[in-house]
């Protein structure tokens, strides 16, 4: 969507800050010995707490309130009883919800307790690159440009992009126009950002795969080589200068 009036930039901070402070605090009650589905039951009650409704379930019919992957799932993993948190795991979570028909989106890995599988610097490339991704966006901008600089950033710290999954427009409703915003430059996408426009910024950075591929429960994804990844996701609105970071109280870049 594109920020027309006052309202409406008051919606999508409302609705950010729901999507933000559930994630906040998933990260920071998340223990080892928890299930995913314990986890996610935590968020839910707090996005309830909003008034705010789980994204991909409306849209998608998605089996739980967030998203959780752990280690090799890169993304899109359903909360389960099944699964146990462990001392060390890669996890991300991934929180988009609708609050009075206003749509914001955010994620974030990290690395649950101690470092003993040596995932935190695959964590710190993710932020470091969505960070110097986000402050080099304003109206004008090509899409494509923000994706080479995404895959380059990758490049020198030995990892690869996952180009398959993209970050995109929101608002309104969970995916909008612009529908692709890559992490490598797409040739074939012309289009620039444009001033007042609000779009989810997301970083997909992986050690081994360039492809995400989709399990047979129909959504986990895991990579076409294998490997892990690490994706950290904020709103934003474009504008002439330094973008709007809606989602920022999440605490991403401070963790």
């Amino acid at each position: 969507m594109s920020i027309t009036k006052e309202a409406e930039l008051t919606g999508m901070k409302k609705a950010s800050e729901a999507v933000a402070y559930t994630l906040k605090k998933m990260r920071d009650y998340a223990r080892p010995g928890m299930t995913t589905k314990q986890l996610d039951d935590y968020g839910a009650k707090i996005l309830s707490g909003y008034g705010a409704r789980s994204a991909p379930y409306l849209t998608y019919g998605f089996p739980g309130w967030t998203c959780i992957s752990v280690n090799h799932e890169f993304c899109h993993g359903i909360p389960s009883d099944a699964r146990i948190l462990k001392e060390g795991d890669l996890v991300n979570i991934d929180v988009s919800a609708e609050l009075d028909g206003f749509w914001s989106d955010n994620g974030s890995s990290f690395v649950l307790g101690k470092d003993i599988n040596q995932y935190q610097q695959l964590v710190d490339a993710s932020k470091q690159i969505l960070h110097k991704a986000i402050y080099s966006i304003k109206g004008g901008v090509r899409i494509a440009d923000i994706g080479f600089l995404m895959e380059t950033e990758a490049k020198k710290r030995g990892y690869r992009v996952i180009k398959n999954l993209t970050g995109h427009g929101i608002g309104r409703s969970l995916h909008e126009e612009p529908s692709e915003i890559a992490n490598y430059k797409d040739r074939f996408n012309l289009k620039r950002f444009k001033k007042n426009a609000v779009v989810a910024i997301e970083t997909f950075i992986s050690t081994d795969s360039t492809y995400a591929e989709t399990l047979n429960d129909g959504w986990t994804m895991v990579g076409n080589k294998g490997g892990f990844m690490a994706q950290h996701e904020h709103t934003i609105v474009v504008t002439d200068g330094p973008p709007l970071v809606l989602t920022e109280m999440n605490g991403v870049w401070a963790a």
